[in-house]
């Protein structure tokens, strides 16, 4: 057994531990509890949620749950809690645990205590998982044992006693997992910040707040990359007095991370090194661009220039995000189920130039589609909307100052199927049909990666 499972058996063996939510990334961690003797209880919203196999191996090994309305009741005696990332840490549940001494923590916050090598961390409100990815990729390519987790898939806690401090974990960090973190990784990156999740934080402020937490418990020897072009990320970071490496697409920014022409550069006092030609980047799209410089300011000093090269003429991009699913007919169908919020949706239309059809619409996380009615106006010809949020998005179309009923065809549909198959019906070869919702999944599906599952079906039966 490695020393850092047995310092976490240590810490956790027989005592009382809920586990709130039982999801892709609390099973493993359950089960880890229990092999480590802690006496668990399984927690969920979702009274069926140990239906099946996974119910019966959770009930194997002495788990017990509370299931439904009431899933967070009765933790009067829980010396330990671990949140899911999408229960707020502050419902009065969690509160009173607090102040009773309980230790409020999640899979996260105790990765980032006991993870024995560095922590390479990415949040953002957009280009998270991409960036995410080619940090990883990159320092894959260079030679060192990496490990890809958080936000982006799998949990990372399980897999803690296979890590050695040689290695590197590169996570992805969502606002709703950043929320209470009380540790910050080694290198941390902000790709940008937009309006995002403001169904879950109380305004934008909060968000912010809790983006900050990725660099606010940093020790002064940390890199901290941030996005000099996006306003509120630039004045995050003033205003937090910290040195930092900035990218700039623009040009505004005088070091770190540069574009001059189609070379990105990096700068540091003397030091100015051409570092790759835009030319090279296989996946399309400006805000790429802004990922690889994003990347480029976070592996510089680890990675070779080479290592960096052979990534962008190779890497072909993240499922689900700008995703070539088939060429039919001389239609060309992406998925960019990922696109979940306007400026994300944004960036997959404005990589294009063909005519475009957009399928959108989906959960609203009480975002404002203002701006992105007036892309929709200026680069689709056929918008079709399913889902909750297509009134919203319909609205900000049609309320444009650019809308014209000639020249954009807007179709209503009950479901997703009909939606992909509309699509389809209306374009002619070379058009790009682009799955970009703009919005969440979780009114149709359990996640955007199985609506993008869904969109792929549905494409390659056509």
């Amino acid at each position: 057994m490695s020393h850092t499972l047995q310092t976490l058996y240590n810490r956790i063996h027989g005592k009382r531990i809920s586990v709130i939510g039982i999801g892709v990334s609390n099973t493993p961690l359950i089960k880890l509890l229990a092999d480590g003797g802690a006496v668990v209880t399984a927690r969920d919203r979702n009274e069926n949620a140990l239906d099946g196999e996974r119910g019966q191996a959770l009930a194997a090994l002495g788990v017990k749950s509370v299931l439904g309305e009431n899933y967070l009741a009765g933790m009067e005696d829980d010396e330990i809690i671990f949140r899911t990332p999408g229960l707020r840490y502050d419902v009065p549940a969690l509160a009173a645990a607090r102040a009773r001494g309980a230790v409020v923590t999640s899979e996260m916050e105790l990765f980032f205590e006991l993870c024995p090598c560095p922590i390479f961390g990415v949040t953002g409100s957009d280009g998270k998982t991409t960036t995410t990815t080619l940090v990883y990729e990159m320092l894959s390519a260079q030679g060192f044992r990496c490990h890809k987790g958080g936000n982006i898939g799998a949990p990372l806690l399980p897999e803690i006693a296979n890590i050695t401090p040689t290695d590197i974990a590169v996570v992805e960090l969502s606002s709703f997992q950043l929320h209470d973190m009380r540790c910050s990784p080694d290198v941390a990156v902000i790709t940008n910040l937009s309006p995002n999740h403001l169904d879950y934080h109380k305004d934008m402020q909060e968000y912010v707040d809790a983006k900050k937490n990725i660099f606010l418990h940093q020790n002064p020897n940390n890199r901290l990359v941030y996005n000099y072009d996006n306003s509120i990320s630039r004045e995050l970071i003033a205003a937090s007095g910290r040195e930092a490496v900035p990218f700039s697409i623009s040009g505004q920014a005088d070091h770190g991370v540069l574009l001059r022409g189609r070379i990105i550069h990096y700068v540091d006092g003397e030091r100015d090194e051409p570092v790759l030609d835009i030319g090279d980047i296989r996946i399309p799209g400006r805000h790429n661009v802004e990922n690889y410089m994003a990347a480029i300011g976070a592996v510089m000093d680890y990675v070779d220039v080479e290592r960096i090269e052979q990534v962008a003429r190779t890497f072909g991009g993240v499922e689900h995000r700008i995703e070539l699913v088939r060429t039919l007919d001389g239609v060309r169908y992406y998925n960019d189920s990922i696109a979940s919020s306007p400026t994300r949706a944004m960036a997959g239309l404005n990589s294009f130039d063909a005519p475009l059809t957009l399928i959108a619409g989906g959960y609203d996380k009480n975002l404002d589609y203002t701006a992105f009615g007036r892309l929709v106006n200026r680069r689709v010809k056929k918008l079709v909307l399913v889902g909750k949020s297509s009134g919203k998005i319909f609205d900000a179309v049609v309320h444009a100052d650019n809308y014209d009923p000639d020249a954009l065809d807007i179709v209503l549909c009950s479901n997703f199927e009909q939606a992909v198959r509309t699509a389809a019906a209306g374009a002619h070869s070379g058009d790009v049909v682009i799955l970009s919702p703009a919005s969440a999944s979780f009114d149709q599906f359990r996640n955007f990666a199985e609506r993008g599952e869904a969109f792929r079906r549905i494409v390659n039966a056509l």
